[in-house]
């Protein structure tokens, strides 16, 4: 993991969980770790048809954000008026509460925390949760003003596959492209926070005002990321 990723104790907590978000669901359930070797599919809804969907990018960041410190400043935020995405490289998130898989043994930057925590007050699992990291708010840009929170439905393409995931915790003002390990063992990207993640060629698309309650509901998350990228296709 590049650094670790920022808790909203001091940051205006109130100021994020303000806008009501669109339930999907009240069913508590959790994610299993996923194997980089042979990860399952997740739905039926092809990579290649949301990238040609994506097409070019209408950015609505103000500015760019760097894939790593010490790297140039190339990747916007690109809006369609359902969802925002952004193409980038994924750092892995091992963070939150701990577990065999990620542990301060295993992420020498290990941090008991996330930024949003279940409705009991349990941090989320990085290592059985799908969730995607986005930048704290900032003068480049706010997430809050497209509709997006705590449990933010995502779709996350590698490849040719998607994996559905949550917005889950928030990095870094002026880096993106950063998710959970689950997420990266599911996509079968290397899930080591010591040394996997991908270079690049990871696209991230976050729909709006749709979110998941409970946030660590991994199957209310796919079935409504399945939902909102069949909707998304003009095929719903």
């Amino acid at each position: 993991m590049r650094v670790q990723s920022l808790t909203l104790a001091g940051v205006a907590v109130a100021a994020l969980l303000a806008s009501a978000p669109v339930v999907l669901s009240t069913t508590a359930t959790t994610g299993r770790p996923g194997s980089p070797a042979t990860p399952a599919r997740e739905g039926s809804v092809r990579a290649a048809d949301l990238l040609a969907k994506l097409g070019g990018c209408a950015p609505v960041s103000h500015g760019r954000y760097r894939s790593d410190e010490g790297t140039r400043a190339d990747i916007p935020v690109c809006g369609t008026p359902d969802a925002v995405f952004w193409t980038a490289d994924m750092d892995i998130d091992c963070d939150g509460r701990p577990g065999p898989l990620c542990n301060s043994r295993t992420d020498p930057l290990f941090s008991e925390s996330t930024a949003f925590q279940q409705p009991d007050g349990r941090y989320l699992s990085a290592e059985t949760l799908p969730y995607i990291v986005v930048p704290a708010p900032g003068d480049i840009w706010n997430f809050r003003d497209h509709g997006i929170g705590p449990g933010s439905v995502a779709a996350v393409i590698y490849r040719d596959r998607v994996q559905y995931a949550v917005v889950g915790d928030v990095g870094p003002e002026g880096i993106i492209g950063e998710a959970s390990y689950a997420t990266a063992a599911r996509l079968g990207i290397r899930p080591d926070p010591r040394g996997g993640g991908a270079p690049s060629g990871v696209t991230y698309l976050v729909f709006k005002d749709a979110r998941v309650s409970p946030i660590q509901d991994h199957a209310a998350a796919a079935a409504a990321g399945e939902r909102l990228a069949r909707r998304f296709l003009g095929e719903g």
